[in-house]
């Protein structure tokens, strides 16, 4: 028996199963390309207790809820989910993007990068996270509406948050935990000139209510302050591997360089959602790997044809259409049910 992983062969790979990862191989699939969604599991999106700024979706669904919905309208679309970890990548002799996993080989005419991020987490990480402790500002902001909120940190970031926090509440705290602040003359008097409390002792104990929600933060100095919440502002790292292996063009903060369309330096190569610049949003997501998957369409539909090819091939007969595969056109027919 041959201990060689299976080769399974695409269009389009689409890689890492979040909101943008989803919504590009949602796109490729109903539009007529055989598409594989490989996902490791995990990510930021699963994490989310709750969905927000996102319209249609209940704020008390849960992000591996939400996920799990788009994992079921993929498989009924007709495109092949596989849980597995992508460990190198590279290009065959033929031009195709090869990528390899531990359970098989995948093959594709191009493929979408959607591996996001990993905020770095306070160390050790207190308090629990989604329970007092948040990463994303213009995700959360309003659940602190009028509450005692931290912001954890001691670089530029940090101190913006801070700044900003204002606009929702009036009691504010900028925690360094003992670290130096690394913040700029400038922004040391901004700090001064608005009522943010900077807390340099650092934090010895979480006192947490009845429900699990943060309640108040103990400090070595014995002092102990409530909070609602806060954000941890430490920075991210971006899973950036497979993108420096194909070629891709990395930018200063480790986010992948994108065009207009989500395409990257890398020829076929896209990448979208939380590995890309800009604001880190589901909606935002959501619509890179839109653009992402039409982008791919217009690259890999059949029809139709350019001038030079119907030249040389002559007119398309009606037997060759319509571009859709088999076994796609299968899947749409039985998918939609039409009232005669």
């Amino acid at each position: 028996m041959s201990d060689e992983p299976e080769t399974r062969e695409y269009e389009v790979v689409v890689v890492g199963g979040g909101p943008a990862g989803q919504t590009a191989a949602m796109y490729s699939t109903r539009l007529g390309h055989r598409t594989a969604l490989v996902d490791r599991g995990g990510g930021r999106a699963a994490m989310m207790q709750e969905v927000h700024n996102l319209i249609g979706v209940r704020e008390e669904t849960s992000g591996p809820e939400y996920l799990g919905v788009g994992r079921e309208q993929l498989e009924e679309y007709g495109c092949d989910i596989h849980r597995d970890m992508l460990t190198s990548c590279d290009r065959t002799a033929g031009g195709s993007l090869e990528l390899q996993g531990n359970r098989a080989v995948y093959r594709a005419e191009y493929v979408v990068l959607a591996t996001g991020l990993n905020d770095v987490r306070p160390d050790p990480p207190l308090p629990r996270t989604g329970r007092g402790l948040h990463y994303c500002l213009h995700c959360d902001a309003h659940m602190f509406v009028d509450q005692p909120v931290y912001v954890m940190g001691y670089a530029e970031s940090a101190a913006h948050v801070a700044g900003i926090m204002l606009n929702f509440t009036d009691e504010v705290d900028l925690l360094t935990r003992g670290h130096e602040p690394e913040w700029s003359v400038e922004t040391e008097q901004m700090l001064a000139d608005h009522p943010i409390d900077v807390v340099h002792e650092d934090v010895a104990g979480v006192q947490n209510g009845a429900d699990g929600w943060l309640k108040a933060l103990e400090f070595e100095d014995g002092a102990v302050r409530e909070y609602k919440g806060g954000f941890a502002m430490y920075g991210a790292e971006y899973n950036n591997g497979l993108a420096r292996e194909l070629g891709c063009e990395i930018n200063d903060d480790g986010s992948v360089g994108v065009g207009d369309h989500g395409e990257t330096s890398a020829d076929r190569v896209y990448a979208v959602g939380d590995l890309t610049p800009g604001h880190n949003q589901v909606p935002i997501a959501l619509a890179n790997g839109a653009k992402a998957g039409i982008d791919i369409h217009f690259k890999l539909r059949d029809f139709p044809r350019e001038p030079e090819t119907v030249a040389a091939a002559g007119p398309v007969r009606s037997e060759a259409v319509p571009g859709i595969p088999d076994e796609l056109l299968e899947q749409a027919v039985d998918f939609h049910t039409y009232d005669e």
